[in-house]
């Protein structure tokens, strides 16, 4: 009971000084639509202001393990190493999902082009040089496909969305397996590096024959041709809302909430998209920035979730809301659950 009237004080004295701050910090990937959960929740809850800051998800997970921000921002899940990095038990909060894609600067092509993870993988690997290369073409009747070099566009700083597309290549191609691998930093054979989803974004709209990958969001935005790739059914599937949706259905969902959903089986499913985590301590040191972050998270995944679709990524399914809603309850500070 007295935990529970201290508790009660502390958030009242919280609401008289005025507004709350919560900083966040972690994915590009979701940027556009934590951009848009910010200004909508403004409205909404006037008293809590929400700062986030777009620096890859291993900046996220850095700054949470220095608790030099209230939540952090991941689409690949923490590794065991960081994890035992952590001054306490870190959760990870799945609040939306995204696709990867592939886009490219081929001059004179505005066609969407098709690719298989072979010939993707090729690319990547530095094995196919040229965009008029017959694996490319191949695939690509009718398109007028010029001898420019091709330029790989990559992430330089820690990413999710290198975790995300790795993870993909790693799944669809044992040479990548074996002389690249997968994760948030990865030494590519060759090509550009650039920071943040913003970063590959410029490198390809601005470097003739370049190829890189980014969220969906970022190539829209920029009008950016994407390629459709062949998934694990045999089907060609343009990146969507739809395709993420598919490759999401029928996950089994573990404990910590962690799932891959990368190069799914499904006749309709996208291969190359993720879940977006954020990252929050399950025991919060501060209660009334604690009660705040959970209410924020709470309607992110209720009413933020009809803003997604809109901005190219895809509502959580029920089951997972589900799951988020019950992990959310979990969260304390002083002893007491802030989120009954």
């Amino acid at each position: 009971m007295l935990k529970s009237a201290l508790l009660g004080i502390a958030l009242c004295a919280a609401s008289l000084h005025g507004q709350t701050t919560l900083q966040g910090a972690g994915a590009t990937f979701p940027y556009p639509l934590y951009s848009k959960w910010t200004a909508e929740y403004q409205k909404v809850q006037p008293s809590v202001r929400i700062n986030y800051q777009s620096i890859g998800s291993g900046g996220g997970i850095r700054q949470i393990l220095m608790n030099t921000v209230d939540f952090g921002a991941t689409d690949a899940p923490m590794t065991n190493d960081e994890r035992a990095k952590a001054k306490g038990p870190i959760l990870h909060l799945p609040v939306t999902l995204g696709s990867v894609v592939v886009s490219y600067n081929v001059p004179g092509v505005n066609a969407s082009l098709k690719f298989t993870p072979e010939v993707l993988s090729g690319i990547f690997l530095g094995q196919i040089t040229k965009w008029n290369d017959s694996r490319i073409a191949g695939l690509n009747p009718g398109v007028a496909l010029p001898g420019t070099a091709i330029t790989v566009a990559y992430r330089s700083d820690g990413s999710g969305t290198t975790a995300v597309f790795t993870e993909y290549l790693a799944k669809v191609s044992m040479d990548w397996k074996s002389k690249v691998g997968a994760g948030k930093s990865v030494r590519f054979p060759i090509g550009l590096g650039g920071k943040g989803n913003e970063g590959v974004t410029g490198l390809v709209k601005t470097t003739p024959g370049a190829i890189g990958y980014l969220e969906l969001a970022y190539a829209k935005q920029n009008n950016l041709p994407m390629a459709s790739i062949r998934n694990k059914s045999g089907k060609f599937i343009m990146p969507s809302p739809e395709g993420t949706t598919s490759a999401a259905s029928g996950q089994t969902i573990p404990a910590d909430l962690c799932m891959s959903i990368t190069d799914g089986p499904g006749a309709k499913d996208y291969p190359i998209a993720s879940f977006s985590y954020l990252l929050v301590y399950e025991n919060q040191v501060d209660a009334v920035k604690g009660k705040a972050l959970v209410d924020y998270i709470w309607w992110a995944i209720h009413d933020g979730q009809k803003y997604a679709a809109a901005l190219d990524y895809a509502p959580l399914p029920k089951d997972v809301a589900a799951q988020v809603k019950a992990r959310l309850k979990t969260i304390k500070a002083n002893g007491q659950f802030l989120r009954k």
